[in-house]
């Protein structure tokens, strides 16, 4: 599974997340820094990405478009990017399970 970071989030995550997740991607890295949520929604599809992000118009998007692509969305609220991190490794196997659920777009990590 790829994971394309939103620009809400640090690109250090990349690094950091790579033994799980390896060629993940930062909308920066990508061109996609100053791109409407849309427009990132489009892209994310299109490569077989799913977006991490603290937007909650992402959450939106997945209600009225469907999925994919699948929505990781963080709610802890002004964390640091080594307590995202955690989070995500913490429920690295839940995350593996939306990607297999046809009937799950959207995971909320708090």
């Amino acid at each position: 599974m790829k994971l394309l970071f939103d620009q809400n989030l640090s690109p250090r995550l990349i690094e950091k997340l790579t033994d799980i997740f390896p060629n993940s991607t930062h909308v920066h890295l990508k061109g996609l820094d100053r791109a409407t949520d849309d427009e990132v929604w489009k892209w994310a599809q299109e490569h077989g990405f799913t977006i991490v992000t603290k937007d909650a118009d992402f959450n939106e998007l997945s209600i009225l478009r469907g999925f994919p692509p699948k929505i990781i969305w963080i709610r802890a609220d002004n964390c640091t990017t080594a307590k995202i991190e955690v989070l995500i490794r913490t429920h690295y196997e839940t995350i593996q399970q939306i990607q297999e659920d046809p009937h799950a777009g959207i995971l909320l990590l708090q």
